[in-house]
C-alpha cells in the first residue's frame, strides 16, 4: 500500500513537471513573439517616419503604434504568467488567459487596420501627394513635410507626384523663393544649389510612374509585413492556449 503510494506520488510529480516545461515553452514563445511585434512597430515608425507626414491617413502610424502597445504587453503578461505558473495560483492563471485573449483582439486589430489600409493606399496617394507637393512643399510652417518629400524623392530617385512635370503646378516653384528653379533640387541625381533649374533627364530623375508608384510599392509591402505580423503572432499566442487552459487552471495536485 505505501509502495503504491509512493508510485502515485512519483507520476504526479513527474506530471507537475511536465506540465511546467510545456507552459514554461510556450510562455518563452510568447515573449519571443511579443518582442518581435513590438519590433516591427517601432522599426516602421523609426525608419519610416519621414513617408507619414505625406499620408492623408494616420492608419498606418496607429498600427504600429498598437504593435508596440500589444508586442509589449505580451512580453509583461509573458513574465507575470510564468510567475503564476510556479507558484501555481488560479486566480492568477485565469486574469493571465483573460489578458492574452485580449492582446489576440489588440493585435488582430492592428493586423486588420494595415490590411484594409492597404487596399486604400493607391487612392490615398492619388489624391494627396500631388496636393502634398504643389501646396505645401516649402512654404513657411511645412518644414517636416519639404523633408519628406526631399527625403522621398531621393530614397526613391523620383522626381514629382506622378511625373518632374507635377512640379510645374508648384506654389513653391511659382514664387520667387524658387529662383528660377524649375524642380525642387532634391530632384536632381547630384544635389548642388540651384541644380534644379535644369530638368534634363541627364540631371534630374525621369521615373514612369513617379514617387506615387514607387511609395505605394514601398508602402504595401510594409503594410503586408505589418499585417501578417500582427495576425500570425496573435494566432500562435491563442492557439496552444486554447488547447492545455483547462489542464493550467487545474494543475495536478
Amino acid at each position: 500500500m505505501r509502495f503504491c503510494s509512493k508510485v502515485r506520488m512519483g507520476q504526479l510529480g513527474t506530471l507537475r513537471l511536465s506540465w511546467l516545461s510545456f507552459e514554461y515553452y510556450y510562455m518563452t514563445q510568447r515573449t519571443v513573439g511579443g518582442a518581435a511585434v513590438m519590433a516591427v512597430g517601432i522599426w516602421t515608425l523609426v525608419e519610416k517616419s519621414d513617408y507619414l507626414n505625406i499620408l492623408a491617413s494616420s492608419t498606418f502610424a496607429v498600427s504600429a503604434y498598437i504593435l508596440i502597445f500589444a508586442g509589449g504587453l505580451v512580453m509583461i503578461t509573458g513574465f507575470l504568467g510564468f510567475c503564476a505558473i510556479i507558484r501555481e495560483q488560479r486566480s492568477c492563471l485565469s486574469a493571465y488567459f483573460s489578458m492574452l485573449l485580449l492582446i489576440f483582439l489588440i493585435e488582430l486589430v492592428a493586423g486588420v487596420l494595415a490590411y484594409v489600409y492597404y487596399q486604400r493606399l493607391s487612392e490615398e496617394l492619388k489624391q494627396h501627394l500631388t496636393q502634398t507637393l504643389t501646396e505645401n512643399y516649402a512654404l513657411p510652417g511645412r518644414k517636416h513635410i519639404t523633408h519628406s518629400v526631399d527625403r522621398l524623392q531621393q530614397d526613391f530617385k523620383c522626381c514629382g507626384s506622378n511625373s518632374s512635370a507635377d512640379w510645374q503646378h508648384s506654389v513653391y516653384i511659382l514664387s520667387v523663393e524658387s529662383s528660377g528653379r524649375v524642380v525642387p533640387d532634391s530632384c536632381c541625381k547630384t544635389i548642388t544649389f540651384k541644380c534644379g533649374k535644369r530638368d534634363h533627364p541627364s540631371n534630374i530623375y525621369k521615373v514612369e510612374g513617379g514617387c506615387i508608384t514607387k511609395l505605394e510599392q514601398f508602402l504595401a509591402d510594409h503594410l503586408l509585413i505589418m499585417g501578417a505580423v500582427g495576425i500570425g503572432v496573435a494566432c500562435l499566442q491563442v492557439s496552444p492556449t486554447l488547447g492545455y487552459c483547462s489542464n493550467s487552471l487545474d494543475p495536478p495536485v
